[in-house]
């Protein structure tokens, strides 16, 4: 896409800044000209970025009326059905538009009162994120092969899918599994989503194929959130290997009360007062969550290795806290699996200011908008379907949202790689063979711009040379 943007940096051309120069000082400043429409679509864009970022200064500001002359102006050159900024435009006014109405909660809720939601549709958006983008292929492929290295010469496998809403991840397994020398093991999958007609599909579609590779298989269905998580009904089994995938997904346990940290980090609160706080919270989790199953089983601090201390600039202190994360890497910690593959948002979109968020959101959903303009028309329903669904819905959540609400609080692969070390796991590094196999299906179906790039055993999937997504692999850690 042109014109990346970079916080602290100028990302506008001379020329277009003599004419918003211009705009700035005209009267009306919410009138449609007539010569918007004359602008070419790269000086289009730029200005929308222009207004997008002052529009959301206003908004961080509190200052309401500057705020709706902003969204007004670019409601005058946004389209859901434009090019890539426009369409990216068009969303994150919604955004902030939505921030704004928040503050007046009872207006919120009548204006979203009527809205239904259908599972039926959220596993359309979903399955046609994995269509249209290769993301989810790359990180499965990625995934499996590591999963299947690990567990070499093993009979009982037990795998814990952290969002498991796609065979097609699961159906490539079995048949590297029953290609192996030894023979398949036994393959026991256990499956966690919130939605029950989710699972009940996985269910039908896994045992069917498990039958015709003929893997011995069980599936077990945890209807769930992955923060209501109940370590026991895992039914971990002696004797079993354990592996974990979470595609997408471990993010959402960086969900935290910020209003509550803020005050409890205040200067006026003692260290001691601190430690208190944290404590009774860490008391005080439900008994049929991960607090029972930590209460039975110490929690091991650990530091992190010499590798990481010396190649992060990060210290513990840059983490935003996150109790829920820590207590659930733990409790995943004391099963002593063999393997976790992580796949998330190479974005920092966990900022605590809502100008962090707005600029690394833009950088980070400019790109994914441009994948989409570059390889598949404007005007098919499925396009406009993920960009409104999925995407928009993520953009609305980031922007608009805050505390335990703002659920997509993604973060960059170092820190990551800090939360894992500090929570006591050793780097496992990706699957060279892994990596080729993704690679050539980037060449097989033509997935031109998209790459694969391994650093030091890690995995980043890009647009053009835009990171996207991370991939990391973690063991147990005596």
């Amino acid at each position: 896409m042109a014109g990346t943007i970079k916080e602290g940096q100028s990302f506008v051309t001379s020329a277009t800044l003599q004419f918003m120069s211009w705009m700035s000082l005209s009267p009306g400043l919410g009138s449609p000209f007539p010569w918007l429409g004359e602008l070419k679509s790269e000086e289009r864009g730029l200005y929308l970025i222009h207004l997008l970022v002052a529009c959301a200064n206003h908004v961080a500001a509190g200052s309401l009326e500057n705020a709706n002359i902003g969204l007004e102006q670019i409601s005058h050159l946004a389209s859901a059905d434009g090019d890539t900024m426009q369409r990216i435009a068009a969303y994150f006014t919604e955004a902030l538009a939505d921030r704004v109405l928040k503050a007046w909660s009872g207006l919120h809720k009548a204006l979203n009162s009527t809205k239904i939601s259908s599972v039926l549709e959220k596993i359309h958006v979903q399955n046609l994120f994995f269509e249209l983008f290769p993301f989810l292929k790359l990180a499965y492929i990625i995934t499996n092969q590591a999963i299947v290295e690990a567990m070499e010469g093993e009979k009982m496998v037990h795998i814990i899918d952290l969002n498991c809403f796609e065979p097609a991840q699961w159906i490539n397994l079995f048949q590297t599994f029953n290609a192996r020398p030894e023979g398949p093991p036994h393959l026991r999958i256990t499956g966690i989503h919130e939605q029950k007609e989710v699972l009940d599909r996985m269910a039908l579609r896994l045992t069917d194929e498990a039958e015709k590779w003929d893997i011995p298989f069980q599936f077990n269905p945890l209807v769930c959130k992955l923060e209501n998580l109940d370590l026991e009904s895992l039914r971990v089994k002696t004797g079993e290997a354990l592996a974990v995938s979470s595609v997408l997904q471990l993010h959402s346990l960086l969900v935290t009360d910020d209003e509550m940290l803020r005050r409890i980090n205040s200067p006026s609160m003692s260290k001691n007062n601190l430690n208190t706080d944290l404590s009774q919270r860490v008391l005080q989790m439900n008994q049929r969550t991960l607090g029972e199953w930590l209460k039975k089983e110490p929690v091991h601090v650990y530091s992190p290795s010499p590798d990481l201390a010396s190649s992060s600039p990060l210290s513990p202190l840059s983490l935003a806290p996150a109790p829920k994360m820590a207590n659930f890497l733990s409790a995943l910690r004391g099963l002593s699996l063999k393997l976790i593959v992580i796949t998330e948002q190479e974005a920092n979109h966990n900022g605590s200011t809502l100008m962090e968020r707005v600029m690394e959101a833009l950088n980070f959903y400019a790109a994914l908008f441009d994948c989409l303009e570059s390889t598949v028309s404007r005007a098919p329903v499925e396009r406009q379907k993920v960009e409104k669904m999925l995407l928009g819905e993520e953009i609305k959540n980031i922007i608009a949202c805050e505390g335990v609400e703002r659920r997509e609080r993604h973060e960059k692969l170092e820190k990551w790689i800090l939360r894992l070390e500090l929570a006591g796991f050793g780097k496992v590094p990706l699957s060279y063979h892994g990596m080729l196999q993704a690679g050539r299906l980037l060449q097989t179906k033509n997935y031109d711009g998209y790459k694969i790039k391994e650093d030091n055993g890690r995995v980043v999937i890009c647009w053009q040379e835009r990171p996207l997504y991370s991939m990391s692999a973690w063991g147990f850690r005596p």
